[in-house]
């Protein structure tokens, strides 16, 4: 027999909005862990010579960024739209699950990597190629494989960042209401994401690395002054969400989901 809340619509909507949204959200986080391989320069990108700007002390700094950055901006304002209408709690339970999945895919991943490569397979990648010397094996390994303190220094930004994004939104939610979405949208994100840029740049590249506090403060700047730029270019996007969702729901339902969903969102954790 048939549940009867499953009979609800408003029920199988909602439900159907949670799914949609973990999907977007698992999607492009994942995608972004497995191309923050790749660091592009974005001056080159638009056709310009490196900034090659002055930056504390020696230090000279370039628009060099992980090409993770394309997605993150999804992966917050998916976020946003979580929090404000499942609260906490549904940012708490994706987030958790996405962090488990990436590092299920670390895991696998490394096991692919460990695989012998078939002669046949080697060959046919080195025909055509300038000196007959490319391997495969080796660009798969290199690009798929990435060091245990990026693979700790992601998760744990990941996690702290989610935590603090939730925190702050429903902070904000609560002191203006239902006005002023983008105060807590963008509010939200400038403060977790400020945390995360040196979380994972200090766990990655000076606890596990090389790096000096000179050069870790540099990047984990240009990092932050570029996701606060996007976080304000968005700012529209997350308006259209809200719209889409408001016509989805109904908007007396909506409203009542975002109310709900800061009533069950007090502490940090």
């Amino acid at each position: 027999m048939t549940h009867p809340v499953s009979q609800n619509p408003l029920h199988q909507k909602r439900t159907n909005l949670f799914i949609l949204l973990s999907g977007i959200f698992i999607t492009n986080a994942i995608i972004a862990e497995i191309i923050g391989v790749k660091i592009f320069s974005a001056e080159k990108t638009f056709g310009f010579e490196p900034a090659q700007i002055p930056l504390l002390g020696d230090w000279v700094l370039d628009f060099d960024l992980t090409a993770g950055v394309l997605l993150w901006p999804v992966v917050f304002i998916t976020t946003d739209v979580i929090n404000e209408y499942f609260g906490k709690p549904g940012v708490k339970k994706i987030s958790y699950l996405t962090a488990g999945l990436i590092l299920y895919m670390f895991f696998v991943l490394k096991i692919v990597t460990m695989l012998a490569p078939a002669d046949f397979w080697l060959n046919i990648n080195r025909e055509g190629n300038a000196g007959n010397d490319f391997d495969i094996e080796f660009a798969f390994t290199k690009i798929f494989t990435q060091s245990i303190g990026i693979i700790i220094g992601s998760l744990v930004a990941f996690l702290i960042g989610q935590l603090v994004d939730s925190f702050v939104f429903q902070r904000l939610r609560k002191a203006t209401g239902s006005r002023h979405v983008w105060m807590r949208a963008t509010g939200s994100t400038l403060v977790s994401q400020f945390i995360d840029s040196f979380v994972v740049l200090g766990i990655a590249f000076k606890l596990f690395g090389n790096w000096s506090w000179l050069q870790l403060l540099s990047v984990g700047l240009l990092n932050y002054i570029y996701k606060f730029g996007v976080a304000i270019l968005l700012t529209p996007v997350i308006y259209g969400a809200h719209a889409l969702i408001d016509r989805y729901l109904g908007r007396e339902h909506a409203e009542q989901m975002a109310d709900e969903a800061t009533e069950k969102s007090e502490g940090f954790f």
